[in-house]
């Protein structure tokens, strides 16, 4: 993956098991571009990858997304290590309780399907790293891209937003001043 010219070493994932909104998806993989974040998707997907609304919700990002596809979540675990957290409405901490500022530690950002979350028998073993966002007690949860990029950037302000541009680069540094 390539950034201002500069190869980085991908630290961050968001793993998605078995999404079913290609919208969902594709505004995912748009904030993945936007922070190298490597996006792991486990099947069965609820969509083709190859769908209008996919590329629509991606807009012409989607061919810069560093992401792969896993038959199951047994092939995923069998090809990734690292620290592991799941973001469920079961979870009893908060997800700001962590701490994700190790810049050389892999860590990963599991979310559920939209529709029934992340399965039991997964979370079992992880339960200290099951979170769940602060909120009313009038939703149930959020929107499955709000929550991808809520969890990403809590975790790149921990970090300091390493590699990422401060500023727009397509315009001066002083653009609303001169406009």
């Amino acid at each position: 993956m390539i950034i201002c010219s500069k190869e980085v070493m991908v630290m961050i994932h968001v793993v998605l098991f078995e999404p079913e909104i290609p919208g969902n998806t594709g505004n995912i993989m748009r904030t993945c571009v936007a922070t190298n974040t490597k996006l792991h998707l486990i099947k069965p997907l609820g969509f083709s990858l190859d769908e209008k609304s996919i590329k629509r919700s991606g807009v012409n990002y989607i061919e810069f997304c560093d992401y792969q596809v896993y038959e199951n979540i047994d092939d995923f675990f069998s090809k990734n290590k690292g620290t592991f957290y799941f973001l469920t409405r079961y979870g009893h901490k908060p997800h700001t309780s962590f701490d994700y500022s190790d810049q050389n530690e892999a860590i990963y950002f599991f979310f559920g399907k939209e529709s029934t979350g992340i399965p039991p028998q997964i979370l079992k073993p992880y339960l200290d790293h099951c979170m769940r966002m602060p909120m009313t007690d009038r939703v149930r949860a959020l929107n499955l891209s709000n929550s991808v990029a809520i969890m990403v950037y809590e975790a790149l302000r921990q970090q300091d937003y390493r590699e990422l541009l401060r500023e727009e680069p397509h315009k001066s540094k002083n653009f609303i001043e001169e406009s």
